[in-house]
């Protein structure tokens, strides 16, 4: 094991959705370097259970962490029992998210409020308890995954771009007040990335705005991910990084 590897052996991250996509080669990500990551999933057990299964294959470390980010209870008992396992969690990456596109004249009071549970009230039910770990130990990493959607809106996404945008306001308001117990908060916001998000879209003309010409990999996300979470980014905090290809 690197040096490097050696010292984030004894970091403890959690990585919401980490069953596919981004979450996935996040958590892969994290557990390259070393780090122990604890990966949720909601319902893809099957799926979360093989990327858990590449994680152990290639020398990593790590477990299945069952739980829906919007119920509150059970994201509670969720972080209890990490706490409890290991003491500590160092890294959060909220990814967990959903979309469910319509325009606003066809979108129903269950359209709008589905979307924004999971994407925003998630990030709060999760985070709140584990900032609250975090501040006593004076080190934290949080990243949250938001969207040029929540960047720059996008015509039938008003539901997905409000979340996303949300979760940007949070993160810059987290990091102030947590930025003096050496625990940092960044957004990472993806732009048109191959995930399972853009099937049945029209891939090809798609990529022909993006000024890249091409769609982004989930491994580009969580490169940056990656480094946010880094000693190198600890001067870094309530910040968005951009990962879209010269999109916006």
């Amino acid at each position: 094991m690197s040096e490097k590897n050696l010292k984030n052996a004894f970091q403890i991250a959690l990585v919401t959705g980490a069953s596919r996509g981004i979450g996935e080669e996040t958590a892969i990500a994290l557990a390259r370097t070393g780090r122990f990551v604890y990966l949720n999933y909601r319902s893809q057990k099957d799926r979360a259970q093989t990327v858990l299964d590449q994680i152990i294959q290639s020398g990593g470390k790590g477990k299945l962490l069952p739980f829906d980010v919007t119920d509150k209870k059970a994201a509670e008992a969720a972080v209890q029992a990490i706490l409890a396992e290991k003491g500590k969690i160092d890294i959060l990456v909220n990814n967990a998210g959903i979309r469910d596109d319509m325009l606003m004249v066809r979108m129903k009071k269950e359209n709008w409020q589905t979307v924004l549970d999971t994407n925003l009230t998630g990030f709060f039910n999760v985070t709140r308890l584990v900032v609250k770990n975090m501040l006593p130990k004076r080190f934290g990493r949080i990243v949250n995954i938001s969207s040029t959607s929540g960047q720059t809106g996008q015509a039938g996404q008003v539901n997905y771009s409000a979340s996303k945008a949300g979760l940007i306001g949070a993160t810059r308001a987290l990091a102030r007040e947590v930025a003096k117990r050496n625990i940092t908060v960044n957004a990472v916001a993806p732009g048109f990335i191959e995930t399972e998000m853009m099937k049945d879209q029209p891939v090809e003309d798609i990529a022909r705005t993006i000024p890249a010409g091409r769609l982004g990999k989930p491994q580009e996300v969580a490169a940056a991910v990656l480094f946010l979470c880094s000693d190198q980014a600890g001067y870094v905090t309530g910040q968005v990084l951009g990962v879209n290809g010269g999109l916006i």
